[in-house]
């Protein structure tokens, strides 16, 4: 007979402050986020019992499940009928420098993969046109990627590339990052202007990144130039939030 699920939640050292003006279900949520950050709680793992926490911890009930509720609300947590509560994996936080999504999520030890959906030669549109330097209408490269980590996804890419600058090889595509490709061929990435928002996903947008319609997406729009000031790259982005975050320090100007 298969021997039962372990509680991870037993192994970690989690109190709450009954003094502390902080919720008793924010201290709990807290706690249990940061051991899912820092790969305590592995993604996969099935939570106890909400009755047996309550009593371990000496909480109420509704307590722990609002606690609990609060991470599946960042998408930390999911409840799947006939499994439980389980842990899924923690959100990227992308620091904004000139670095590609595929290193980021390599970096963050999420295994990344990549589907590419397009890879053609396009005319260029009059936004393409202006973000690339390029005559409107001229050929340019444009590649469509769906990113996935852990195997699910986390962002649609758009790129496109001026004709001729490196062979865009789907396999290759498939196996790493278009930075990784450009870096191999000889170009140096030098800046980047990049713009940041967020809008209510499309249909196909919901379809493509297993969100609801309408439910809140981030964008990414960039510009990428090489070390002699020629635009090399232009990519327009949808992320999910849940998933994915942008993080950025701000320093006071004195």
């Amino acid at each position: 007979m298969p021997k039962p699920e372990v509680d991870p939640t037993v192994q970690l050292e989690l109190s709450v402050d009954r003094s502390s003006p902080v919720p008793l279900y924010f201290q709990l949520s807290q706690q249990l986020e940061a051991a899912i950050e820092h790969g305590t709680l592995t993604p996969g793992s099935l939570l106890g019992n909400e009755i047996e926490l309550a009593a371990r911890l000496g909480l109420s009930r509704p307590t722990v499940r609002q606690a609990i509720q609060s991470l599946v609300d960042k998408g930390l947590l999911v409840r799947r009928r006939g499994v439980g509560t389980q842990v899924v994996h923690s959100q990227v936080k992308r620091p904004l420098e000139l670095s590609s999504l595929y290193d980021d999520l390599e970096a963050a030890g999420q295994r990344p993969a990549t589907k590419v959906l397009v890879n053609t030669v396009v005319p260029a549109s009059a936004e393409v046109a202006a973000a690339l330097g390029v005559a409107e209408d001229s050929d340019v490269h444009r590649v469509e990627r769906l990113r996935l980590a852990h195997g699910e996804p986390m962002a649609y890419l758009c790129n496109f590339l001026p004709p001729g600058l490196i062979d865009l090889d789907t396999d290759q595509l498939e196996t790493t990052g278009l930075y990784r490709l450009m870096r191999a061929a000889g170009i140096t990435l030098h800046s980047a202007r990049q713009s940041i928002g967020a809008r209510a996903a499309t249909t196909a947008e919901a379809e493509r990144l297993a969100e609801e319609a309408g439910a809140p997406l981030l964008t990414m729009q960039r510009v990428t130039f090489d070390d002699t000031g020629r635009a090399v790259e232009y990519g327009t982005h949808t992320y999910r939030p849940t998933r994915y975050s942008f993080e950025f320090q701000l320093l006071v100007r004195t």
